[in-house]
């Protein structure tokens, strides 16, 4: 029934592209998807900034309940990320400490809440990637309905189950299955670049002449 079903995820990334993106900034591997993509910047890390890669299990909740996310945890597989839309509401804490340890013990990669987290002291204090929208003491329901494993949507960015999501200091970002690894060849050009431009920044070699070429199309007056 719509609103309250768990399906099967036909497919994910591996867990060995999954890890190659850990070694590259999110800002990259967003900027090679045209800087089109965002999980928002509400959505920021709750621990102590350790890179998160992973396969995504989704879940969409109503806003304040988290029975589906329980059923999550029971369904995780190792290196898995669990990405929760919970509506981006802030009244009642989706997880705590208790539900992240449980994650943890299951080998996932880490937990993207549309929502708001609770312990935030204790999951600061831990490496295991969270991110979410907020916290508060309040708690959750848990009554339903939900859904695991359907597509959902965070401030516009639509994520299929199995779809690859990235999280660092700057927020969150997925990346589409069919193109997974034609980004991070991408990527990795993108960080050679910039690697690039920091060496010449160090030489003082470094110059920008587009930035004048732009000037001139629109007829901007120099001194």
């Amino acid at each position: 029934m719509l609103g309250l079903q768990i399906l099967k995820r036909h497919q994910a990334v591996s867990l060995d592209l999954a890890k190659q993106f850990l070694e590259i900034p999110v800002s990259n591997v967003s900027d090679c998807m045209s800087r089109m993509f965002s999980a928002g910047p509400r959505l920021r890390p709750m621990h102590q900034g350790n890179p998160m890669a992973g396969p995504a299990l989704t879940v969409r909740v109503r806003p304040g309940d988290n029975l589906m996310i329980h059923k999550a945890l029971d369904l995780l597989t190792p290196g898995d990320v669990l990405v929760v839309d919970g509506g981006g509401d802030l009244t009642n804490a989706l997880i705590g400490e208790i539900m992240s340890t449980i994650a943890i013990s299951r080998g996932a990669a880490g937990i993207v809440i549309d929502g708001a987290i609770r312990d935030a002291r204790a999951l600061r204090e831990g490496s295991f990637p969270v991110f979410a929208a907020g916290v508060t003491h309040q708690g959750p329901y848990k009554d339903g309905p939900g859904e695991i494993n359907t597509t959902i949507a965070i401030d516009g960015m639509v994520i299929h189950p199995g779809d690859l999501i990235l999280g660092d200091d700057d927020g969150v970002l997925c990346v589409p299955f069919a193109e997974a690894e034609s980004l991070l060849a991408a990527a990795r050009s993108k960080v050679a670049v910039e690697s690039q431009m920091m060496a010449a920044i160090a030489a003082g070699t470094y110059n920008a002449p587009w930035i004048d070429e732009i000037l001139k199309r629109l007829n901007c007056p120099q001194p």
